[in-house]
């Protein structure tokens, strides 16, 4: 049985415990994108007997991206030309009763001339198909990192990710509702928080989530600080989760930055930064971990599933 435990250790701490990969990984390579940068990904999934990535398109001066569909062949990423566009930031893709649930951040600007951003909102969309996905709803105003699992009894279990509580950058949040349905702005806003995931100075958040053998769920996150100079340093992160009591597994750093081969940088600060998009998992207690990097490029490497050693408690 998981314990629920406040965590003291801090980040720069778990990154003392971390085992670097054994192998670098390697960089994804987009084409048919007009010379833009992807990034921040998901993992590859299956869509109508192909394979698909959702990625982040943009210019590297801009923040105002699209999310698009990518189809590979002889290991180059190309856009689904068929498929539509969203003019979202930072993908995420599941599946709840049969249909896609797609994912976003919507940026809200304060004019045409200036474009400074004046705050953001995660949008969802929903479909049976990718050809046909309809708005479903929105969150709450400067929430990102709202990401939702279908349990094993039919409910939904719902992440969130409010800002500034309680004198926190920001922190997780989880609640289950009975259907995609019940969720609204009002519902993820009373998600209950997990008030341990991060220290004063951290933040983080859900990216993609799992559902176990046991009904326990493996959340990829990341988990984030800044230092004294001003430099950003995101790191990919697990846990386990109890849906039911909320016990869950300590947070374990499971990817940095330099487990990935060197690349540019959007901004000097980023230079320390992966974002976690997704996780393939394997048969043979391995995983593929799906990243974006320095905010620029894409990568994926081999790692020990970090969720295996969870699903055999009851």
């Amino acid at each position: 049985m998981m314990k629920l435990e406040w965590r003291t250790k801090t980040c720069k701490e778990l990154l003392l415990e971390y085992e670097p990969a054994e192998k670098k990984g390697k960089k994804l390579h987009f084409e048919g994108v007009g010379g833009r940068d992807v990034y921040n990904i998901t993992a590859p999934f299956f869509n109508e007997g192909e394979l698909y990535i959702a990625g982040r398109v943009e210019e590297r001066n801009s923040e105002e991206s699209e999310i698009i569909f990518f189809i590979c062949k002889d290991e180059v990423w190309t856009p689904k030309l068929d498929l539509p566009k969203f003019q979202l930031q930072d993908p995420f893709i599941t599946r709840i009763n049969g249909e896609w649930i797609l994912g976003g951040v919507q940026l809200f600007f304060d004019s045409e001339l200036t474009r400074a951003i004046v705050g953001w909102k995660t949008v969802l969309y929903r479909g049976k198909n990718l050809h046909e996905l309809v708005h479903a709803t929105s969150g709450p105003w400067n929430m990102k990192d709202i990401r939702l699992t279908e349990l094993n009894d039919g409910t939904i279990g719902v992440f969130s990710r409010p800002f500034g509580i309680e004198g926190t950058r920001a922190v997780i949040g989880f609640s289950i509702l009975e259907s995609f349905e019940d969720l609204s702005e009002t519902s993820i806003i009373k998600a209950p928080l997990f008030r341990d995931q991060f220290l004063k100075d951290e933040w983080g958040g859900a990216n993609e989530i799992h559902l176990l053998s046991n009904g326990f769920l493996g959340v990829l996150g990341h988990i984030s600080y800044t230092d004294e100079a001003g430099q950003l340093h995101y790191h990919a992160m697990s846990f386990v989760l109890n849906p039911w009591t909320r016990e869950k597994s300590p947070v374990k750093i499971i990817a940095t930055r330099s487990d990935f081969p060197d690349g540019p940088a959007k901004r000097p600060d980023l230079v320390d930064v992966i974002f976690s998009g997704g996780l393939v998992r394997k048969v043979n207690s391995r995983a593929v971990l799906y990243v974006g990097a320095s905010d620029t490029e894409a990568h994926c490497i081999d790692i020990a599933d970090p969720f295996t050693e969870y699903e055999t408690i009851v």
